[in-house]
Order: C-alpha cells, then sequence, then structure tokens
C-alpha cells in the first residue's frame, strides 16, 4: 500500500482518537484504513497492536478475547475486517465501560451494514465512525491533476501508479478479486461470472435511471434477486444510488433512483476504458464526469446532507441537490465544458425549488456569473470555495 495518508482525514481521526474510546473506520478494500490506523497511533500517547481478523494466527490470538483484550487494555488495539467477528462487539462495550479511556480500539471492515448494525446496537455512545473513501481530489490535488484523478479513481495504488497501463492492470486485479473473494465473503453468491457482468452492466448505465427488468432479462435471474445483489454491490462501497426529490408542485415526477459506480477508476476499467483516449471517445463521457462530481462532493459532506436529483415527466432536471431537512441548499448542474449552456429544464427547476444557491460544474476555469441566479463554478473552486459556505463550515 502507497503510504499516503489525505491531510482532512488523519486530523480529524486524531481528534476523534483523543476523545472517545473506540473509532470504527469503514470503507472499500485498498482505501488505506489499515495503513492510516498504523499512522495515526504513532502520534498518540500509547503503544499499539495490530490484529488482523483474516488471518488465522491472528484470529487464533483471540480464542479467548476477554483474556487477550485484558492482557492489552493499555495499547490501542487496530481491529483490521472486524466484520468477520461480530460476536466481539458486546465484548468491547463491556472492557469500554470498565476502563473509559479514549483510544483503546480502532475497528477496521470493508462492509457497513453489517458491520454498523453491530456497533450501534453494542457501542452506542462509545464510538465515532469514519467513511474512508479512496482519495478525493481536495486531498491530492497538490499531486496529481484532476485528469488523471477522474481517468483512474482515487485508490491509491491505481492513482499513483507510475503509468496508465499500470493503473489499469491494477484496477482489474481489483475487479477479479472483488468478484472471486470478496462479494462471496459478504454473501453474495459464489458465482464470478453473473457478479461481472452485473457490475459491468450497472457500468453501462451509469448515471441513468434504474430499470431492474433489463438487467433481470439480461442474467437470467428474478428481479427481486437483482435488487439484491445491487445491494451487495453498495454494501461493499462499489455502487451507490442518488434518489429522485419530490417537490410539492402539481407535476408528475420520476421515481426511479440513478445508480452510479462509486470510484470513476473503476467504472472506466469496468468499461475498457485505459487512457484519456478512450474515455474522450465514449457517449458515457458526460455521465461519468457527473458520477466523478457527485462522488467528490459526497465524499466531502458526508452525511451532513442529504443527496438527490430532480426530474419530472415534463423534462425539468437538475443533476443534484444538496438538501438539509425540508431547504433545498444548492441545485448544482454538471457539465463537461468550458463553454456550458444552462437547460431550460433547470431554470425551471430553480423556479420550483427555489434553492439557496445554482451552481453549474465544469472541468476547470474561472468563476463567472451566468445569470443573477446562477454561478459556473470548476470542480476545484466548487469544493474549496463555495461547499464551505453551503454546508456552514466555513474556516
Amino acid at each position: 500500500m502507497v503510504n499516503y495518508i489525505p491531510r482532512i482525514t488523519e486530523t480529524k481521526v486524531k481528534e476523534w482518537l483523543e476523545f472517545f474510546p473506540a473509532l470504527i473506520i469503514v470503507g472499500s478494500r485498498q482505501t488505506g484504513k489499515t495503513t492510516l490506523a498504523k499512522k495515526i497511533t504513532e502520534s498518540i500517547d500509547k503503544p499499539f497492536i495490530y490484529i488482523d481478523l483474516e488471518f488465522p494466527a491472528d484470529r487464533q490470538k483471540l480464542a479467548d478475547p476477554y483474556l487477550f483484550l485484558k492482557n492489552y487494555e493499555d495499547h490501542c488495539v487496530i481491529l483490521d475486517e472486524v466484520q468477520r467477528m461480530p460476536e466481539i462487539f458486546e465484548l468491547l462495550r463491556s472492557m469500554i465501560d470498565q476502563k473509559r479511556q479514549p483510544g483503546r480500539f480502532i475497528l477496521l471492515g470493508s462492509a457497513s451494514p453489517p458491520l454498523l448494525k453491530q456497533s450501534s446496537e453494542s457501542l452506542a455512545g462509545r464510538v465515532a465512525y469514519l467513511h474512508l473513501t479512496p482519495f478525493l481530489y481536495t486531498e491530492i490535488e497538490e499531486t496529481v491533476d484532476w485528469r488523471r484523478h477522474w481517468l483512474r479513481g482515487g485508490y491509491p495504488e491505481s492513482l499513483l501508479a507510475l503509468n496508465d497501463s499500470l493503473s489499469y492492470d491494477w484496477r482489474q486485479a481489483f475487479i477479479r478479486s472483488y468478484v472471486e473473494r470478496d462479494l462471496p465473503m459478504l454473501g453474495f453468491p459464489n458465482n464470478p461470472v453473473l457478479a461481472r457482468r452485473l457490475w459491468q452492466m450497472i457500468a453501462a448505465t451509469h448515471g441513468n435511471l434504474w430499470n431492474t427488468s433489463p438487467f433481470a432479462t439480461s442474467l437470467g435471474i428474478s428481479e427481486p434477486t437483482v435488487k439484491k445483489y445491487l445491494r451487495f454491490l453498495e454494501q461493499a462501497f462499489q455502487v451507490f444510488s442518488l434518489q429522485p426529490f419530490f417537490a410539492n408542485v402539481k407535476k408528475r415526477f420520476v421515481k426511479s433512483p440513478k445508480v452510479y459506480i462509486s470510484d470513476s477508476g473503476i467504472l472506466h476499467a469496468l468499461l475498457g476504458f485505459k487512457n484519456d483516449m478512450d474515455l474522450a471517445a465514449n457517449p458515457l463521457l458526460g455521465n461519468s464526469w457527473e458520477g466523478y462530481v457527485i462522488e467528490q462532493i459526497k465524499g466531502i459532506v458526508g452525511d451532513d446532507l442529504e443527496y438527490f436529483f430532480y426530474r419530472t415527466y415534463q423534462g425539468t432536471e437538475i443533476d443534484l441537490l444538496l438538501c438539509s431537512g425540508n431547504r433545498v441548499l444548492a441545485a448544482i448542474e454538471i457539465k463537461y465544458s468550458s463553454a456550458p449552456k444552462v437547460s431550460k429544464g433547470f431554470h425551471i427547476g430553480l423556479e420550483d425549488l427555489k434553492p439557496q444557491h445554482a451552481f453549474v460544474i465544469i472541468p476547470e476555469g474561472i468563476d463567472y456569473p451566468y445569470s443573477k441566479d446562477i454561478q459556473v463554478t470548476s470542480l476545484s473552486s466548487f469544493l474549496k470555495n463555495h461547499l464551505p459556505d453551503i454546508t456552514g463550515k466555513n474556516g
């Protein structure tokens, strides 16, 4: 693993470890969870011990988990792939209550729902959560430009590979490993061919409205099974859904979600895009850029806001809404263009929703007003200058 730690994440984790008895870091494999945990423990005032629950020798150490952990109660104990030992959560709760000190446990997991369900039941009030995404553009823009980040995605080994060919080979190996090993461990049927076909079909419809029926027909499985398998990919942090927003206006709304591959580099590998030319020549260019922008925004904001798209059958459409409760804080159009044209449907959407802010996000260039109510901004400027204003976390 490349020893490269996101600056924002490192600071946040240090603060949490100095306050909470336990920290749970979840995220896809190969995002750097283990590297981050070990790096952070170097700066706290206690020794640490690392246990990987996928290694039989390490699991054997926890044959009597209470006795083992009691011997290391003055250490920071890192338990990696903790979802493989869900029964340990209740014991951790008891041990924390017996000796409530900050930074006792760091728990790492590659699948969120089962892990969070167990931890929320047993460790409520004792734990902080961090979802570690692949590298975000704001974390690496001084090292890597947006074109490379978009093409290769945020996984460290892919992003920092010596060339595009090596990056592409790494991502193909990552996909093979996921369908052959990781998804079956999460409960997905041990059928690599089916898993890869499903994943590739989702990539081919990236950013489109979800329609279960063609997937079921092509894969030869039922529609409920397709939806179940989609949830597996979501639980593995490989897919995310954007739900439609329903406004209190007399219009017919699209009710299906839009589904995206979570990492742009994995998307491009699934589609066979090896370099910038492959990407630029494909009709999915705009959809890829849209998903990439949403991926960066969600990665920074996390669960602080809600995310929707807006579409009516009359043609009104907004790519992304950032919402807090019933308030629409920002309406965003995402364009892969240096001279964007805002559609009539976007203007109508603004009249319907009356958001506090409206933006058109483009790859690069200076910010300028498109109209009295709409600002054109580069992705970098939006993330660094405008997003903090929207979230109320400016300075």
